[in-house]
């Protein structure tokens, strides 16, 4: 097992050590853990250039206290698995912060925040083939709908394609989809409306050659409910920004966690950078709501 400061040179000197680590880790013997459902930390966000956490605008952009607070979430009980780009993970291989996890490689991560083809959001990261020949759990794909936007349409493409992909090695697809517009400066927004996000799950769910391996990643909105009884597929509910309030980001994670379709949680910036640094203690507290 190597320090953090080590992995640069580890790189150097011996790159076929990533691969190596990657055969011999101990594969989770579920999905699920002790208390049924799953706690999956994310940590894909710098690759698509959105390294915001609260008030640091590049916070996710010092790599070795990205990893410190990840091995520190990971190492928690009741945590089940990370979910992260190949760079990201493949540290996590190397410092062995990734046994008897499930690990989800991120696919999709050309779409770059704020750029002009963010809605064409390509598959530059992991495909199907990369993740079973890693013996990952699964793979996971951001779909933004943007009605306005022709680029919607290949991403929906590309997005079905990796779901059959997936589901042909019997790994999960985990897709994470919204219904999105350009603001007046441009910038991309997510509709965190319930009718938004009825539509958003109905087209997920609709993708690939089958739906048996899919999950849905979604936003906990205003009537919830509704939103989860246009689909019979489990979903993991997101942390998104990290809130101005935890105290009521976990009470909606709680209720949220309520509905029958919904099956854990897979938060990143808010458990990994909470106010007053404590991340062993956020990581505890929503393990607390499985």
């Amino acid at each position: 097992m190597l320090e953090i400061e080590d992995l640069t040179t580890a790189r150097v000197q011996r790159p076929y050590a990533i691969a190596a680590a990657t055969k011999r880790r101990r594969r989770p013997q579920s999905w699920r853990g002790a208390h049924g459902r799953m706690m999956i930390i994310a940590a894909d966000h710098p690759a698509r250039g959105a390294l915001r956490a609260g008030a640091d605008p590049l916070a996710m952009g010092n790599r070795a206290g990205l990893l410190e607070r990840l091995c520190t979430a990971l190492a928690r009980p009741g945590v089940t698995g990370v979910l992260g780009t190949p760079d990201i993970l493949e540290d996590l291989l190397l410092l062995g912060a990734l046994e008897d996890k499930v690990v989800l490689g991120s696919m999709n991560r050309g779409g770059l925040a704020g750029s002009a083809f963010e809605i064409d959001d390509r598959f530059t990261a992991y495909d199907a083939d990369s993740l079973a020949a890693a013996g990952f759990e699964g793979g996971k794909m951001l779909l933004r709908i943007d009605p306005d936007d022709p680029g919607t349409a290949a991403t929906l493409q590309s997005c079905g394609q990796a779901v059959g992909a997936l589901a042909a090695h019997r790994l999960m697809a985990l897709v994470e989809p919204f219904v999105a517009h350009r603001e007046v400066d441009g910038r991309l927004h997510n509709e965190l409306t319930p009718e938004a996000m009825i539509r958003a799950v109905s087209v997920a769910a609709g993708l690939g050659t089958t739906s048996a391996y899919t999950w849905l990643k979604v936003p906990v909105v205003p009537d919830m409910e509704r939103v989860m009884a246009a689909t019979t597929l489990p979903a993991l509910v997101l942390g998104g920004e990290v809130a101005d309030d935890p105290g009521a980001a976990y009470a909606s994670w709680a209720k949220a966690l309520a509905l029958p379709a919904v099956r854990g949680l897979v938060i990143g910036r808010s458990l990994l950078y909470p106010p007053g640094g404590d991340v062993a203690g956020s990581v505890d507290r929503a393990v607390g709501l499985l």
